[in-house]
């Protein structure tokens, strides 16, 4: 991590990924980037429904490529760039028939490195292949559900899952959570972490750099009045007055099970993941 000498109180704290060590340099590619209005988390009637969004830099949209299903097509990657939509690196591969895409960029894959996507891939980051030939033991990231259906699990910085074991058709997995899960097993996985590791270390350091970001500020339930959340009101500093935790809008919070009981995929879970609560 990156460390700054403390000529403001903001610097003092301040850290960061040292990006310039760790990425290509090169601009974006232009055709496969996009713009994307921003909605700062209210729905189509402009209702907020998810608080503390807006504002921010302005930013172009990626578009990554979460399937790889381009079979048997080796590739070079290009670069090694940052996202402003992810925490995520991506790199940018140049297939040997001369298309382009940006993909999740795993731990160690750098400039130069050749990928391929195959049934039966050799063992090596940044390939892709069928989770029933990845040997037990061996880390794969931006997995598959279903096949066909592009990665969905195991795609934030530093993400992986750990191959346990195979089952007949199904791979059982061991995902960031704790959670033991049945993948099927001719869905597609890519080997390696994904990259960046380090992101979870990061301190912004002051408020604005959370605004640039556009994370706008949180109050205290205890701060507001009593008409505005279960926790306000009282003279002075008062503790929380409710027996449960609740949200702004009286719902109970923390420790709630919120998982649907007779959802289609609680029979692929061998295993719940791990609660935090003692």
């Amino acid at each position: 991590m990156k460390k700054y000498k403390p000529t403001t109180p903001s610097r003092r704290s301040m850290t960061t990924v040292p990006y310039r060590e760790l990425l290509s340099g090169d601009a974006r590619y232009k055709p496969l980037t996009k713009g994307i209005t921003s909605h700062a988390g209210r729905n189509h009637r402009g209702v907020i429904t998810t608080r503390h969004k807006g504002g921010g830099v302005k930013k172009l949209y990626r578009i990554v490529d979460f399937k790889q299903s381009k079979m048997n097509v080796p590739g070079r990657v290009a670069t090694i760039e940052k996202d402003p939509y992810r925490n995520a690196f991506i790199s940018r591969i140049i297939f040997a028939d001369g298309e382009q895409s940006y993909i999740l960029a795993v731990k160690g894959l750098a400039v130069g490195d050749t990928i391929i996507t195959q049934e039966k891939a050799p063992l090596k980051n940044g390939n892709r292949m069928m989770l029933k030939h990845i040997p037990v033991g061996t880390f794969v990231s931006n997995i598959e559900m279903n096949p066909g259906s592009g990665g969905k699990i195991a795609r934030a910085a530093g993400a992986y899952a750990e191959v346990l074991a195979h089952e007949g058709k199904f791979t059982n997995l061991k995902i960031g959570s704790k959670e033991v899960r049945r993948i099927v097993s001719t869905a597609l996985a890519t080997i390696g972490q994904i990259s960046n590791p380090d992101y979870n270390l990061t301190t912004f350091g002051k408020a604005g750099k959370s605004r640039w970001k556009g994370i706008r500020p949180t109050v205290r339930g205890s701060a507001m009045n009593p008409v505005d959340h279960p926790y306000g009101g009282g003279e002075g500093r008062q503790p929380r007055g409710t027996k449960r935790p609740k949200t702004k809008w009286g719902k109970v919070t923390g420790g709630r099970k919120t998982r649907k009981s007779k959802k289609w995929s609680t029979k692929l879970i061998v295993s719940r993941r791990t609660s935090k609560r003692k």
